[in-house]
């Protein structure tokens, strides 16, 4: 079973002159207007993007990860490693000032002990000598790592332990502090929308009286900060998406899958077949699903969608690749969770340039997801040009590729 994240965000002064952020998003919001994409479960409707002018296919909605990208400490890569704090005001707001492409930024909820949602992705928060789990430490603890909103005041210093077990200092180049849910919707522009992603851990076990007691603590703040925000929430937790989608209809809920790139103890979580049988059993709006158990099997992609009227959203590093990204919107997947924010959305509005608002199948109980962008003409320049051949070509060689 999955467990719930948190983490809390501060200006804190940098060497480097900051520019005027909040000049930044006025502009794009101002350009990105009247962007609205409906996704509607049952009577509920939430709205979140933009159309352009010309016939085309549905496109594709762009979600930062964690903000402004995950800090992926030991990347070769320095664009991976992180210029901003993930899961912190500075990264959503740098997301959301980005690109107009950019329409909603994703992160990671957990509820501290004393029942406050906080943002951060880890199950753990490490210093040097010793780790804690986050939904042990009460919030004035939780917010007491890493920087510091009261001037003068020395938070303790943060370490994150990476996949092959290494501890590293935690530096990133524009730092900020941890922060709750509640200053996010209080803090982060209302241009873009949230991707909420309920976390919890693979090794607890989660009676059905507490994942309620956590779920509630975050669905109190969403309803009283909200207003009139997109919101997505999406969960690994098999039953936590069950659950929300049960205690709320107003916002759609997304079940999370590797699509068996990993495999788990609960069988739901090790396919996208389980995926699409809990996406039914629970009445949920969307899947989504590690873009490689799609690439492995990219005609299944109109199938699955068609037949259950659901929504398909991706993440995962191959996210990255503008190109990879372009045949998943050849394929049918209606959103992509990307690290390289301000260069997937560029890519995103080149090839998207020439489409025209569209909308999803909408039946009933079904679900609709459409975007809609303004960009400037010049970006269809970026757009691969495949013919029919090369296309098949291509969709039969991406499976072994990413074997």
């Amino acid at each position: 079973m999955d467990k719930l994240k948190a983490a809390r965000a501060t200006d804190v002064p940098s060497a480097m002159p900051e520019r005027d952020i909040a000049a930044d998003l006025d502009g794009l919001a101002a350009s990105a207007a009247s962007s609205r994409s409906c996704i509607r479960a049952g009577g509920a409707e939430s709205a979140t993007t933009t159309t352009t002018a010309a016939e085309g296919r549905p496109l594709l909605v762009v979600i930062g990860h964690r903000g402004k990208g995950m800090n992926a400490l030991a990347s070769p890569d320095p664009r991976l490693r992180g210029d901003v704090r993930e899961n912190t005001l500075r990264a959503f707001n740098d997301a959301a000032a980005s690109h107009p492409a950019v329409a909603y930024v994703e992160f990671d909820v957990q509820v501290t002990k004393d029942g406050c949602p906080v943002i951060f992705h880890d199950n753990f928060i490490y210093t040097q000598q010793r780790r804690k789990r986050v939904t042990d430490l009460d919030l004035d603890e939780f917010l007491s790592y890493g920087p510091q909103r009261e001037q003068g005041k020395a938070g303790k210093p943060l370490f994150r332990k990476l996949k092959d077990g290494r501890i590293l200092k935690w530096d990133v180049r524009s730092d900020d502090a941890l922060c709750t849910l509640r200053e996010v919707f209080q803090g982060v522009h209302r241009r873009v929308g949230f991707n909420v992603e309920l976390k919890f851990d693979d090794d607890l076990v989660y009676t059905e009286e507490r994942l309620t007691c956590i779920l509630q603590a975050v669905l109190k703040v969403v309803f009283e900060h909200a207003d009139d925000r997109l919101i997505i929430f999406s969960s690994f937790q098999p039953d936590a998406a069950q659950l929300i989608r049960k205690l709320q209809d107003k916002y759609p809920v997304f079940f999370l899958t590797n699509g068996g790139t990993q495999v788990y103890a609960d069988p739901r979580r090790n396919s996208l077949e389980e995926a699409v049988k809990l996406f039914v059993a629970g009445g949920l709006q969307g899947i989504v699903s590690e873009v490689r158990a799609i690439l492995k099997q990219p005609s299944a992609v109109a199938k699955i969608k068609e037949a259950n009227k659901l929504s398909l959203m991706t993440y995962g590093q191959l996210n990255n690749v503008p190109e990879v990204v372009y045949v998943q919107h050849l394929m049918g997947v209606d959103g992509v969770i990307v690290d390289l924010v301000r260069e997937i959305a560029e890519a995103v509005s080149a090839f998207t340039a020439t489409a025209v608002q569209s909308s999803g199948s909408q039946d009933g109980g079904g679900i609709v997801v459409g975007e809609r962008m303004e960009t400037a003409a010049v970006a269809v320049a970026w757009t691969p040009s495949f013919s029919p051949r090369e296309m098949s070509f291509l969709l039969r060689l991406i499976p072994e590729l990413v074997q």
